[in-house]
């Protein structure tokens, strides 16, 4: 016992084994100086524990990923602005959007009525239903004893205007329309439900449909025709395309709509004889060229004498057909502003004139156009085009929607 008190100084090697390490207090002042080597540490750490080695690195990557969304949300967030753009209509926060929830709806008792200016249509019409039945008449004596019965069927065919069938191969033949797609119906029929419900109208009677058309416009056509084009329904807010087909239903309910076109449908017969009447005078005329002025003038009293019979037999009516056109374009244009004031009676003023300012805007963009490629000169509208126009002009109806954009005095 004697001898070990010597052999204290073999302590020192103690230190290579980890376990007595930590039990000896004289080595901990050796590493309270160590704290500096504190920042080597992790290098070292990855050396010893392996299975620690993988996870510093992983908390380094993933801060870095953090800053990255914000970036990609912020040039996400954008996104939805331009889409909302094209379709004002689902802005609730426009001025001109108005609530399409269904409500209780009032069906009045006189769904349609027929007035002045459909009358003055079909009164009009009267000439050239006229020469149409002179021209039946002459085609259907080939048949013999047929001839009356092929008058009964031409006269019958009127009805066709308010067959469903034959309305709609007129809506895709003649008008170019189609069926609305499932998106389209779904922006449609809410603001057709609002319409039909202020004006007490059984909505369910008329068929709507699209244009593929990227200009401002909508047609009311036959019996149950409501058409508005692909831009009136993904560019105008939901008040002005209310606005819109109020418009057009004001052309159904005042019977414009049949009554324009059951007049042209009598009407056809007489033009497609004058078409080729006209035909033959030209060919004849060129023809009598070669001739000589002896060959002009025999076709010249022909014809004159032609025309002459033809008037003194109808007692002069084919003379009215030269002014029909005129006075066709003046019950049109009248029957526009009866259009205006239907959709302004049922609460679409502002609206409507929102939409007329966007048309008129167009008009003056196509003059500027035709000015430019004119050189510079103003092209001026003729007076005689004007009374041939079937629509009045932007400032005439807006002078007729005054009294409903006003605001009404309380009495």
């Amino acid at each position: 016992m004697t001898q070990q008190p010597p052999g204290y100084p073999e302590y020192p090697e103690y230190p290579e084994y980890p376990q007595q390490s930590a039990q000896v207090p004289p080595q901990y002042p050796q590493q309270q100086p160590q704290p500096p080597a504190y920042p080597q540490s992790p290098y070292t750490y990855p050396q010893a524990p392996q299975a620690s080695a993988p996870i510093p690195p992983q908390y380094p990557q993933t801060p870095p990923q953090v800053p990255l969304t914000p970036p990609a949300r912020a040039q996400a967030a954008p996104a939805p602005a331009p889409a909302a753009k094209p379709a004002p209509a689902d802005d609730p926060d426009h001025p001109n959007h108005i609530n399409t929830d269904a409500r209780r709806v009032h069906i009045s008792s006189q769904q349609r009525h027929t007035d002045a200016t459909a009358v003055g249509n079909l009164l009009l019409y009267l000439p050239n239903f006229l020469c149409s039945l002179a021209v039946v008449g002459l085609f259907s004596a080939f048949f013999g004893k047929l001839a009356f019965l092929i008058i009964l069927l031409w006269l019958a065919s009127g009805a066709l205007v308010f067959h469903r069938p034959t309305e709609s191969a007129l809506a895709r033949r003649l008008l170019h329309l189609r069926y609305p797609t499932p998106q389209e119906r779904a922006k449609i029929e809410p603001v057709w439900r609002e319409v039909t419900a202020r004006a007490g109208v059984e909505g369910r009677n008329y068929e709507l449909w699209v244009e593929d058309s990227d200009g401002l416009n909508a047609v009311a056509a036959a019996g149950h025709i409501v058409g508005v084009t692909r831009f009136a329904l993904n560019e105008l807010p939901n008040g002005e395309l209310a606005a819109v087909m109020a418009h057009e239903l004001g052309h159904h309910v005042g019977g414009h709509a049949w009554s324009g076109l059951l007049g042209y449908w009598y009407a056809l017969p007489g033009r497609m004889a004058w078409r080729v009447l006209k035909a033959v005078s030209v060919v004849a005329f060129h023809v009598s060229r070669a001739f000589g002025c002896f060959g002009v003038a025999f076709v010249v009293m022909i014809v004159g004498g032609l025309a002459f019979a033809t008037i003194s037999t109808l007692y002069g009516l084919p003379l009215l057909i030269l002014g029909v056109p005129y006075a066709l374009a003046a019950v049109g244009r009248r029957a526009e502003l009866r259009a205006d004031e239907h959709a302004a009676a049922l609460g679409f003023a502002p609206m409507l004139a929102s939409v007329l300012d966007k048309l008129h805007q167009g008009e003056q963009h196509e003059q500027a156009a035709q000015t430019a490629l004119n050189g510079g000169v103003p092209v001026e509208e003729s007076a005689l085009s004007k009374l041939l126009s079937s629509h009045p002009d932007y400032h005439t109806r807006l002078h007729h929607l005054q009294q409903y954009l006003q605001p009404q005095r309380p009495y």
